[in-house]
C-alpha cells in the first residue's frame, strides 16, 4: 500500500442516497425519517441550530452510527464498502491527530496506509500546507490543524468529502483561503457536504442548502431561493426620534428597532410600508430596501418550524419541505 495508483471511477450512482433513515437516542429522536439525494458535483450545506441533528446525520451517512431505520447509499454502496474503495473522505470535528510528529511525517504515514494515494506533494498543494510541512502538529494553530485534516481526509482522491464545521477555529482570513480550496475541489468535480454555522459562508459555498430542526428536514433549496422564500424585505432609514410602537403598526411590518436614529423594519409587503409612511407616516429619510441575507432567512424557517407549513409532504429541490408526519 501507498504507491500512487490511480483509483477506480465511482459507479454512476448518487453520491449521497439516504431514505426514510431515523435514529433515536431513548426519547430523543435525533433523525426523523430523513430522505435526501445528493448528486455528483454537488456542494451541499447543512445548517440547523445545536441539537437539530447534523452531526447525527453525518455520522450515519458514514457509518459511525447504524440507523434504526431507512437505508443508507454512497455511489450506490454501503458506507463501509465506499469508503473502504476511497470513494469517501471526512474532516469530523472529533478525532485528534498524532501530537509530537512533523505535518509532512504524519502525511507520508497515512499514505503509506492507503491503497490508492495522491502524490504526497499534491495532497498537501490542495490543502494549503506546504508552508507549515516541518512543523510539529502539537505547534500548529486551531486553523493549521483542521487543514492538516482536510488534507487527511483527501489522501485517497476521494469523490465525496464530508466536512463537519470545518472552519472553526479559524480566523476571517484563514477561513476564506480554506473555501478558496474548497471552490478548487468543485471545480475538479468532487461532491461537498459540508455541515456549518457559519451562514455567510454557506451563502456563498453551497449551491444547495439543507436546513435540519429536532432531526427534520424542513429546507432543501438553494440560497438565493431559500432568501427569497421568506418574501420579507429589509427596510432601512434615518428617522430620529423614530417610535418603534408605531413602526411596527405600519402595514406589511414583522419587526421593528431603532438604533440612534437608523430605523430598521422586516415587512412582507415593503410597498405598503413605504405607502403608509409617506402618507401619514414616520418620514423617512436615506431609505434604502433589500433582500433578507441567509442568516435571517434561516432564522425565520428554523424560529417557526411549524407554521403555516405544518402537515405538508416533502417538497421539491427549491422549497421548504417538512417530513409525512410533522405534529408529533
Amino acid at each position: 500500500m501507498g504507491t500512487t495508483t490511480k483509483r477506480p471511477a465511482a459507479p454512476p450512482a448518487p453520491a449521497i442516497a439516504l431514505e426514510g433513515v431515523s435514529k433515536r437516542y431513548g426519547d430523543v429522536r435525533a433523525v426523523d425519517d430523513l430522505t435526501v439525494t445528493v448528486e455528483p458535483g454537488q456542494t451541499v450545506g447543512l445548517l440547523g441550530p445545536n441539537g437539530a441533528g447534523k452531526s447525527t446525520t453525518l455520522d450515519i451517512l458514514l457509518g459511525l452510527v447504524r440507523p434504526d431505520s431507512g437505508q443508507v447509499r454512497l455511489f450506490g454502496q454501503r458506507p463501509a464498502d465506499a469508503i473502504r474503495a476511497g470513494l469517501v473522505g471526512a474532516m469530523l470535528q472529533t478525532g485528534g491527530l498524532m501530537p509530537e510528529v512533523k505535518v509532512r511525517d504524519l502525511i507520508r504515514l497515512v499514505h503509506r496506509l492507503a491503497q490508492h494515494p495522491l502524490p504526497v506533494k499534491t495532497i498537501m498543494s490542495q490543502a494549503g500546507i506546504e508552508d507549515i510541512a516541518g512543523h510539529r502538529v502539537d505547534k500548529l494553530s486551531g486553523g493549521q490543524r483542521q487543514r492538516i485534516r482536510f488534507a487527511l481526509a483527501i489522501v485517497e482522491d476521494p469523490d465525496l468529502v464530508v466536512l463537519d464545521e470545518p472552519t472553526a477555529g479559524m480566523d476571517v482570513a484563514t477561513r476564506n483561503q480554506f473555501w478558496e480550496t474548497m471552490r478548487a475541489q468543485t471545480r475538479a468535480g468532487r461532491t461537498l457536504l459540508f455541515a456549518t454555522h457559519y451562514m455567510e459562508e454557506a451563502d456563498n459555498a453551497a449551491d444547495r442548502i439543507l436546513v435540519m430542526h429536532q432531526g427534520r428536514l424542513l429546507a432543501d433549496t438553494t440560497p438565493a431561493a431559500m432568501k427569497a422564500r421568506t418574501g420579507l424585505r429589509r427596510m432601512s432609514f434615518t428617522c430620529p426620534g423614530a417610535d418603534v410602537g408605531q413602526l411596527r403598526g405600519l402595514p406589511g411590518v414583522v419587526d421593528a428597532q431603532a438604533h440612534g436614529d437608523t430605523a430598521v423594519l422586516h415587512s412582507a409587503d415593503s410597498d405598503a410600508t413605504v405607502e403608509a409612511m409617506v402618507l401619514g407616516g414616520p418620514r423617512p429619510r436615506d431609505l434604502e430596501i433589500t433582500g433578507l441575507g441567509l442568516e435571517q432567512a434561516y432564522l425565520s424557517i428554523t424560529q417557526d418550524p411549524g407554521g403555516e407549513r405544518s402537515g405538508s409532504d416533502p417538497q421539491p429541490l427549491g422549497s421548504l419541505v417538512t417530513n409525512k408526519e410533522t405534529t408529533r
